[in-house]
């Protein structure tokens, strides 16, 4: 069994800011009025794509066009993957499956009382589901290990193998079957090993991707004599076989070597890039404010976005410190936090703004600290 691949969940702040440049903060736009959408944060490269308008293949940075408002379908090669999601700048593998799209539109508490979309995003990363697909793109990436900032490549030629041996299955692929039914091995292996078993991740005319030597091939080959000159380059022997049929087999992939684990490790890495990245577009008009105590005015902090209108779906605050400063109101449609002075000079106090931007279901926490003179 070859070592899982490990993933580390934190991104520099300068690939998230690239990526963002590229699809331009809010999907970018084209010549014919169509959005670029990411499909995941470092992208899946190689999917078919098809939307009311278009059909195509995600590029290298696993990219995709669209009109807003269409839905789009993903498959890789004639294997469907996933129908009628709603397009948008982001999709992940969560984005696929309509009860857990439908269940991130529904924040979780934190424990400051502030609603975040993160506990449910990580509650989803238990769906059996879920877990089979990640698994099984995890499996065809070309590399066996994704290294930090890249995402998923499905080059063509694995297209092209799961392609032919698809017909050859003994069933067809079910994503939604348990997870010992999708990863079995031995005698009867599961329809998904059986596709893996089938495509070779080397080129075309390299020794692994060769039918291994049968067991009979190797009965009936001479052994290896032990004196060297008496031996024949020409000749394969038991030994060369044997190795040959090892390093084959040694050679393919199966869905053991992307366990669960690294399919959550994964989706998380992804799903807090792209929170990253959308945290990134915004900030309040003032990082620390300074008042005199006698100063019990009312006071405002404002929500921007950088090189764009603030358009909010929701926005909440709290103060830490209620005090030394009370949160007065909030409103998504002015951006706004209205707070006054309530402490004595030399108390402080942080005020938490929490705000969900319109078409996302992520929320972003900015804070403003407040100095009282």
């Amino acid at each position: 069994m070859r070592p899982v691949p490990l993933f580390r969940l934190s991104l520099p702040l300068m690939v998230t800011l690239s990526l963002s440049g590229c699809l331009g903060g809010d999907g970018g736009g084209s010549s014919d009025d169509t959005r670029a959408g990411s499909l995941t944060y470092n992208g899946i490269s190689g999917l078919h794509y098809t939307t009311a308008s278009r059909s195509d293949q995600t590029d290298s940075a696993g990219r995709f066009r669209y009109y807003p408002g269409e839905r789009i379908s993903f498959r890789i090669g004639n294997l469907p993957l996933a129908a009628d999601v709603p397009a948008g700048e982001y999709l992940t593998p969560l984005d696929f499956l309509a009860d857990i799209r439908e269940s991130l539109n529904t924040p979780g508490t934190d424990d400051e009382g502030l609603l975040t979309h993160r506990i449910t995003e990580q509650q989803s990363l238990t769906d059996t589901t879920l877990l089979n697909l990640t698994r099984f793109l995890l499996a065809l990436n070309w590399n066996e290990r994704i290294t930090e900032g890249n995402g998923i490549e499905i080059r063509d030629r694995v297209v092209q193998q799961l392609n032919e041996a698809l017909p050859e299955l003994s069933a067809p692929i079910d994503f939604t079957v348990s997870e010992p039914d999708f990863t079995a091995l031995g005698a009867s292996p599961s329809p998904a090993n059986q596709l893996l078993a089938a495509i070779c991740f080397y080129p075309e005319d390299d020794e692994l991707c060769q039918t291994p030597p049968s067991q009979e091939e190797i009965n009936n080959a001479p052994p290896r004599p032990e004196d060297e000159d008496q031996r024949d380059p020409e000749v394969d022997y038991q030994e060369d076989l044997q190795s040959r049929r090892d390093r084959i087999l040694e050679a393919t992939r199966s869905l053991e070597d992307f366990d669960t684990e690294a399919a959550q490790a994964y989706l998380t890495r992804e799903l807090n890039a792209i929170t990253t990245d959308i945290g990134n577009r915004y900030y309040l008009d003032n990082e620390t404010a300074n008042h005199p105590a006698t100063d019990t005015g009312i006071k405002d902090v404002s929500i921007r976005r950088i090189n764009g209108e603030t358009d909010l779906a929701n926005v909440e605050a709290i103060s830490t410190r209620n005090q030394d400063v009370v949160v007065h109101a909030f409103s998504w449609q002015t951006a706004t936090v209205e707070y006054f002075i309530a402490g004595d000079s030399g108390g402080e106090s942080e005020v938490l703004v929490n705000f969900r931007p319109r078409n996302t279901y992520r929320w972003i926490r900015k804070s403003l600290r407040v100095i009282i003179d």
